[in-house]
């Protein structure tokens, strides 16, 4: 233990003089307080030191608070009964609750009525969990799946199949860089530079239009050097909810695959934007279909609400059978100092959902009616813009938008505006969640965007 020393020395004619008692060895210690005191007795003086313990972790700073999960803590504090939280991105009711799926309770019921036990999982995960996302990912009668090139390893929900993945990209791909859309989720950039992965940004969001910057994206694409990883937002783009067209994606693919550049894509909404699973994936499934190799890492936060259960998949669609399998066995090299094998509980809610025809099919009505009330929403939030705006403003990019995020284009000072006037909480880069949003709720909402966006610079 590191310590501080301060010595004072005083005369003394006995050492029993001193309010703390020293015995006859001419030494000894004492504590007073988190301190220890310390004497020694020579020529009748008593020497007196006072080491004070100090922290070896003395010099860690302290960390700022996460951008968005920092929202819902100021949310918290608040006590005005308007107030609402349009920062984290999790499913709610109407009623502004949160949301189990009746799924999810039927296949836990399942769990239960077979007793299964709760045993290590193997370190690449449920196997019939694997086999189901991959199916969900491209579809079961891909030919990829049929040809064995897919490596599908369990990760923990989106966030730690991402990680699994940068670590493939550093150990084997050594100074390659990823290429990532400005803006994008935030957490895309600690995720690479964690895992010591360069990266840098490509255009996406043009401020004018409210839409997407699509001649830029492409010239960056363009110019990146060969073989970069591209990290692509399968849909409902984080944090704009602007996607491009299906004519834009193959100009995208197009691109990526001149340059021999390898798509990564975080697919975090597949069901959950559109209502459609096979919608929400075609854009992998486009790459895929070009027999270009791709990394896609999976989450299943939101389309079956398992926010907390941490379920996801990192996979690796490769150009032979024979490199998938070496892929996977990096994979799980990978993952075994990391956190050793992933959690089973979540992973057999997904396997049970998609292998029980009964449950798949009301699993997609429930997606269906998550999307439908998020897209209610969204309508209800730009008819009630729209008609309370004189100033003419064009507000339609909000009905352009996909999934559960709207981009207002509301800047930092305006944000702050919509949280100290409105306690209306939300990222500072003007992202709501229309997740968070009622049809009740949306009059207000719009006022507190109207008032900020014309009186706020």
């Amino acid at each position: 233990m590191a310590s501080s020393v301060l010595s004072i020395a005083t005369q003394c004619v006995s050492p029993n003089a001193s309010s703390l008692s020293i015995n006859e060895t001419h030494k000894g210690k004492a504590k007073l307080g988190g301190s220890t005191l310390r004497f020694s007795k020579s020529s009748g003086r008593i020497s007196m030191t006072v080491a004070v313990n100090v922290s070896r972790f003395e010099g860690i700073p302290m960390a700022p608070p996460d951008p968005i999960l920092g929202v819902s803590e100021a949310f918290r504090a608040d006590t005005n009964d308007v107030k609402l939280n349009l920062g984290v991105g999790a499913y709610r009711t109407e009623e502004l609750q949160p949301y189990v799926l009746n799924v999810v309770k039927k296949a836990e019921n399942l769990m239960l009525e077979r007793g299964d036990n709760k045993e290590y999982l193997p370190i690449e995960g449920l196997a019939a969990f694997n086999k189901a996302t991959a199916e969900l990912l491209l579809g079961a009668d891909n030919p990829a799946i049929k040809e064995q090139r897919v490596a599908t390893v369990q990760g923990l929900s989106g966030t730690g199949s991402l990680r699994l993945g940068a670590a493939l990209i550093e150990r084997y791909f050594p100074g390659s860089k990823v290429l990532i859309s400005a803006p994008t989720w935030g957490n895309h950039k600690n995720i690479f530079n964690d895992a010591r992965v360069p990266w840098s940004e490509y255009r996406y969001y043009d401020p004018r239009t409210v839409g997407l910057d699509f001649e830029g994206m492409i010239e960056d694409i363009k110019a990146a050097p060969e073989g970069t990883f591209v990290l692509l937002h399968g849909c409902a783009h984080n944090p704009t909810g602007i996607d491009p067209t299906p004519e834009q994606w193959e100009k995208i693919a197009d691109v990526i695959q001149q340059k021999n550049h390898i798509p990564f894509f975080d697919v975090a909404y597949q069901g959950f934007a559109s209502g459609s699973l096979d919608e929400d994936a075609a854009s992998v499934r486009l790459f895929v279909a070009r027999g270009m190799e791709v990394l896609v890492a999976q989450s299943y936060s939101k389309n079956l609400g398992l926010y907390a259960e941490r379920i996801g998949a990192m996979n690796v669609i490769s150009s032979s059978s024979e490199s998938a399998t070496r892929v996977k066995s990096q994979l799980k090299r990978l993952a075994r100092p990391m956190y050793s094998n992933p959690p089973v509980h979540g992973a057999r809610i997904v396997a049970n959902v998609v292998g029980t025809p009964i449950l798949f099919d009301e699993w997609k009505a429930e997606m269906e009616m998550m999307a439908g009330r998020i897209k209610n929403v969204r309508q209800k939030l730009y008819d009630s813009i729209s008609s309370k705006d004189k100033s003419g403003k064009d507000w339609s990019f909000i009905l352009k938008q996909i999934g559960m995020f709207s981009y207002t284009g509301l800047n930092k000072n305006q944000s702050d505006n919509m949280t100290n006037k409105w306690h209306v909480y939300m990222t500072k880069d003007g992202r709501i969640s229309l997740a968070g949003l009622s049809l009740a709720k949306c009059e207000y909402l719009a006022d507190a965007i109207i008032d900020s966006y014309h009186n706020v610079s």
